[in-house]
């Protein structure tokens, strides 16, 4: 599944979505808001869930070639989140749901897309 696909399908806010994303393939899902671990277990292409809405949750996410930060629970983010995945090509996106819940949304449609 693309994230383009993903998106749609869900029906996530688009916060940032550069083009050289929508066709990015989702490989897993990975929660976690404890930035320390996301960058030693979040991996490659994954979609991570977290409420962590600031310029940091970015620099993860580039450091571990995510594919997507999904917000959850509708979480706001800080002025500085979004200039900065503008300029690192970071697609970000919001989901009223809370985490288990996405993640559980996301993971039946991988599947079905398997």
């Amino acid at each position: 599944m693309t994230a383009s696909e993903l998106i749609e399908k869900a029906g996530f806010k688009v916060l940032n979505f550069p083009d050289e994303n929508k066709e990015r393939n989702i490989s897993g899902v990975y929660c976690c808001d404890l930035l320390s671990v996301v960058m030693s277990k979040g991996f490659e292409d994954c979609v991570w869930i977290t409420i962590m809405g600031n310029i940091n949750a970015v620099a993860v996410a580039a450091l571990t070639e995510m594919s997507v930060i999904v917000l959850a629970e509708g979480t706001a983010i800080d002025e500085n989140m979004l200039p900065k995945a503008e300029m690192q090509g970071i697609t970000v996106v919001q989901s009223d749901k809370p985490i288990y819940e996405t993640a559980v949304m996301i993971h039946d449609l991988l599947k079905e897309n398997a």
